[in-house]
């Protein structure tokens, strides 16, 4: 099992060209996991993290250049995460080998990214004029980026958030103004974040200070996610919670992790900035 400094992240890479499933490199969810006081066999939440791969190329029987756009859909069961920049340098890797089917390509991420991360995924490839049509995001909830709110500093601080007085309620807020740091790196990474609740009203303006305290957090897209979804849930205590977060591409990729205690997967619907 790979350690952080085995990755390819934050160095020099070759770009093979001929597909080799050995350039992924699994990053253990429990280490953060560990951090949040979770057990792995008694998660608070299900969810998914979708993968959407913009610079996906490969030839086909004849030789002929394909491109598409790849969709991974990855349990949070599952043991490890795939390290970003070893996913692109693995779908790099088919550039110049000859699948005959899109259902080869298909079955041959299925089969290495499952044997990195330990745990089957569901992969989706589109031609372009497919994925012209997918859904794109809309805003439906309250945009706590618009209060008229002041902030002291930029440290991450779950105190931030809290009730407002009220009968339960069901609610949705909705910010893009979150920003963490990659872990190792430090570059950052940006995204839309999404809260869908069931309980106590959660204040709007106790959200907006604690997403911006963020803003110098290290953590990768998955752990960022894991992080709000159990702030929320100990200082806000709803009944019921998900926690959707949509980050910006990067190396032709963009990660989408979608935590929840009650509902199911939502569309991967792109946002503005993806």
């Amino acid at each position: 099992m790979s350690l952080l400094h085995d990755t390819p992240l934050g160095r020099a890479s070759d770009y093979v060209d001929q597909y080799t499933p050995a350039l992924l490199c699994p990053v253990p969810r429990w280490d953060a996991r560990e951090g949040l006081e979770l057990e792995n066999s008694d998660l608070p939440f299900h969810g998914m993290d979708l993968w959407n791969a913009y610079e996906l190329s490969w030839l086909n029987g004849k030789g002929k250049p394909m491109v598409a756009v790849a969709e991974l859909t990855i349990p949070c069961t599952s043991a490890n995460i795939v390290e970003s920049k070893s996913l692109k340098l693995y779908l790099n890797s088919f550039a110049n080998t000859r699948f005959e089917s899109r259902e080869a390509v298909i079955a041959a991420i299925e089969k290495d990214v499952a044997h990195t991360i330990g745990a089957p995924l569901d992969v989706r490839i589109l031609s372009l004029k497919e994925a012209q049509r997918e859904p794109l995001w809309e805003d439906h909830g309250q945009c706590v980026d618009g209060l008229d709110v002041s902030f002291e500093g930029f440290e991450y601080s779950p105190d931030l958030l809290f009730t407002d007085q009220g009968p339960e309620q069901s609610g949705v807020l909705f910010s893009h103004l979150l920003r963490s740091h990659c872990p190792v790196t430090n570059q950052p990474d940006w995204a839309t974040v999404m809260v869908r609740y069931t309980g106590a009203p959660i204040s709007p303006a106790s959200l907006l200070r604690y997403v911006v305290s963020l803003r110098n957090h290290q953590g990768f897209h998955e752990q960022i996610i894991e992080q709000m979804f159990i702030d929320i849930q100990r200082r806000c205590a709803p009944r019921q919670l998900t926690v959707y977060g949509r980050f910006t591409r990067r190396g032709g990729i963009d990660i989408n992790p979608f935590r929840s205690n009650f509902e199911t997967l939502l569309p991967n619907a792109r946002t503005v900035r993806q």
